[in-house]
């Protein structure tokens, strides 16, 4: 099963202590989650203030810190237009980045996407397209950057679990049955979380865990970090019970620096 680990998306360390927020705490997070099991990161940058920024000067701080101590890790981040004015400063920032991200997520759900992934993809990172709904879907099948798709991620919006995970498989075999064969990744949000990873496993879909989309672990349970999410994943996957709550995390043993 491919996972991706999401570290942090808009996730304060009020929250979770451990929620990696620096450069230096993204960049030991990365590190730490890739060898707990996750196969990419997604992370999402942070300003001064805590609040999330694509700026490329911020950007070039974390893939820098990153690669010093995992030189070899795929990374991504988004194109929200949270994090930014609007459209337009977005295309502009994206345009300026000058230390680049393995890959960068595009969602179908906001103004302009299309444009932002045909920039993803002249610029030479790999592109996911991200939908939330299917009212997103006819929007990424008109999109020049379709079949340039690394992975397609399928996010609902459903807060009842049975509800999301229809909701994906719905959006699933449409996109399908429109002939594009790229990856598709499930994932969730606090308690659509596991049921959705569950159903990627099922449907043998990739999927993703992390601080950013929930901080419990599949019994309920508080995750401690970002690893704890992606063994628990990985167990799941492996028909495993997951690790208890307390368990000791790699980086709390000492297998991770």
């Amino acid at each position: 099963m491919f996972l991706k680990a999401a570290v942090n998306g808009g996730r304060s360390q009020a929250e979770r202590p451990t929620v990696p927020v620096t450069a230096a705490e993204i960049a030991a997070d990365t590190l730490a989650v890739l060898s707990a099991g996750a196969d990419v990161v997604h992370f999402h940058v942070r300003d001064p203030d805590g609040g999330q920024t694509i700026r490329p000067e911020a950007l070039s701080e974390v893939l820098s810190a990153i690669r010093a101590v995992a030189p070899d890790a795929v990374v991504g981040t988004t194109t929200g237009l949270w994090t930014c004015s609007g459209p337009e400063e977005r295309y502009q920032l994206v345009m300026s980045w000058d230390v680049l991200p393995d890959f960068a997520s595009v969602a179908f759900s906001e103004e302009d996407a299309a444009r932002t992934a045909e920039l993803v993809v002249k610029r030479g990172m790999a592109l996911e397209s991200a939908v939330w709904t299917m009212a997103d879907v006819p929007h990424l099948l008109a999109s020049p950057t379709l079949h340039d798709n690394i992975r397609i991620l399928i996010e609902p919006v459903e807060e009842d679990p049975a509800e999301a995970v229809a909701a994906a498989r719905a959006m699933a075999t449409r996109i399908q049955e429109a002939g594009v064969t790229c990856p598709l990744l499930y994932h969730g949000d606090g308690p659509t979380v596991w049921p959705l990873v569950r159903a990627a496993i099922e449907d043998g879909c990739e999927t993703r865990v992390g601080f950013e989309d929930g901080t419990d672990l599949p019994d309920g349970t508080d995750a401690p970090d970002n690893t704890a999410l992606i063994r628990a994943a990985r167990a799941l996957a492996a028909g495993r019970p997951g690790p208890r709550a307390d368990a000791p995390s790699r980086r709390e043993a000492g297998d991770v620096l």
